[in-house]
């Protein structure tokens, strides 16, 4: 495979400082290799490190197991502001980890695989959303662990062949939904468990516009060109995705708005927001997705929507009806029971409710922290008598929880694919409607709409040459 070649300043740092600490700081014996004591070193890679990367190398450095032995970004300002960051935090917390300014860099993460894979035992993808597929597979197909940033893919398809390659090579998965992780979900599932809520058949969600940092709405479309800063290289920030000329309110933040890189906020927020009843609910795949939306646009999303998932039958559970609300002025209507307090704050800007039949459960901001019931009164009195706490707790997080799978001491991730798959598949239909505008009518088993063509290519993979894995 011919990969672009990298800028004078980053080839002349490889061939000193980084290819010499690859050949002389890596460990020789790792906790991926066969016969090796589960207490040995894990050898992890990082594929993309600036902004939502920084959680990834972060969390990793403050962990004793690990050694970070290599990482991959197309932008080198965003290098340099983690390596800055990196030592920051070493110094502060007296860390004793690898000096992160020695780990070797390549712009090119096929290039990071091929030279050095043979060393890595795990990977980190922090990408837009376009390049989570290929990374993700080529370090499957290598036989790396994966944890991914969420959403997981950017199309259904991609998703589901994640899954399959994960399962084939027998890898620890775990998509970066953190609520998956917290104290809150594992409440809500109980009370549900419990019959505390009742059947329920509905659920909302809603959730604001972005804001300035995550996307800037243009003004007209084509984007003017502009010429890429010489610290990025923009043909491999495009990667998978149409070659098209590098505009600055595209990157290094500012790509979720635009569908060609992103999901929306529907994708970036609702595997937070919907996990607590996708899980409890035991929701899996929806027959169907109607969408309203402010309009279509092949290019960047609405300014708002509204999502409606239906999902069948499941065994004795009752069909349920779940929404989305996306955009300033789209909150649902106070439930019964909501207080006259309650009522004169509103809704928080982002929110969940499960509407039982006995019972509403909400769960106040994006991820599923705090939940509590409808109406002082009921809550007041539950608080009394709480069913017992009956799942597994996590302590440490989705990346230790990650780690501990890896290094034998622990379960399965609670998001690893065979999970976060289905709910990635779908939150993706849901953007998928957006997209189009169209109502989609779903055949999980062969995993295609069944009543519009058209949609499956928003469904399907899809790469340009030198990307297709």
């Amino acid at each position: 495979m011919n990969t672009p070649r990298l800028p004078l300043s980053r080839r002349t740092f490889l061939k000193t400082s980084a290819l010499a600490a690859t050949a002389f700081s890596m460990p020789r014996f790792s906790v991926g290799q066969p016969g090796v004591s589960p207490n040995a070193k894990i050898n992890v890679a990082c594929i993309g490190i600036g902004n939502r990367g920084w959680f990834a190398v972060s969390e990793l450095m403050k962990d004793p197991r690990v050694n970070i032995v290599a990482v991959a970004d197309v932008d080198r300002v965003l290098v340099e502001k983690t390596w800055k960051s990196a030592a920051d935090l070493k110094r502060k917390s007296e860390l004793t980890c690898v000096e992160l300014s020695s780990v070797p860099v390549f712009t090119d993460y096929r290039e990071m695989l091929a030279k050095v894979g043979d060393r890595i035992d795990a990977v980190t993808v922090s990408t837009p959303d376009h390049h989570h597929y290929p990374a993700a597979m080529m370090a499957i197909q290598r036989g790396k662990h994966v944890y991914v940033e969420k959403p997981l893919t950017h199309t259904v398809a991609e998703a589901r062949a994640l899954r399959d390659a994960a399962k084939q090579k027998g890898i620890i998965s775990q998509m970066g939904n953190q609520g998956r992780a917290t104290e809150g979900i594992r409440l809500m599932k109980e009370w549900v468990d419990a019959g505390v809520s009742g059947d329920v058949q509905e659920v909302q969600a809603w959730s604001p516009t972005f804001n300035d940092r995550y996307f800037h709405r243009p003004a007209s479309l084509p984007l003017p060109v502009q010429t890429p800063p010489s610290t990025l290289n923009w043909d491999l920030w495009l990667g998978p995705a149409d070659v098209r000329p590098y505009h600055s309110s595209l990157t290094p933040e500012t790509w979720r708005g635009w569908w060609n890189f992103g999901n929306g906020m529907l994708g970036d927020w609702a595997c937070h927001t919907l996990d607590a009843p996708f899980w409890a609910l035991d929701l899996g795949a929806p027959s169907s997705v109607d969408v309203e939306v402010s309009e279509v646009n092949p290019e960047v999303v609405p300014t708002w929507a509204e999502v409606t998932y239906r999902f069948p039958a499941r065994g004795k559970r009752p069909p349920v009806t779940l929404k989305w609300l996306e955009g300033a002025e789209k909150k649902p209507a106070a439930p019964k029971g909501w207080t006259d307090d309650q009522k004169k704050s509103g809704f928080p800007a982002r929110g969940m409710m499960m509407f039982g039949r006995n019972q509403t459960i909400f769960a106040p901001g994006g991820r599923p922290d705090s939940p509590r019931l409808v109406g002082d009164a009921a809550w007041e009195e539950f608080k009394k008598n709480r069913p017992p706490a009956k799942l597994p707790r996590v302590v440490g997080g989705p990346m230790k929880e990650w780690l501990d799978a890896i290094a034998k001491v622990g379960p399965m991730p609670g998001s690893n694919f065979e999970y976060s798959v289905p709910l990635s598949e779908m939150v993706l239909l849901g953007v998928a409607a957006m997209r189009s505008g169209q109502r989609i009518e779903w055949d999980a088993k062969s995993g295609r709409v069944t009543n519009d063509a058209k949609v499956n290519e928003l469904v399907q993979i899809k790469a340009r040459a030198g990307w297709r894995v």
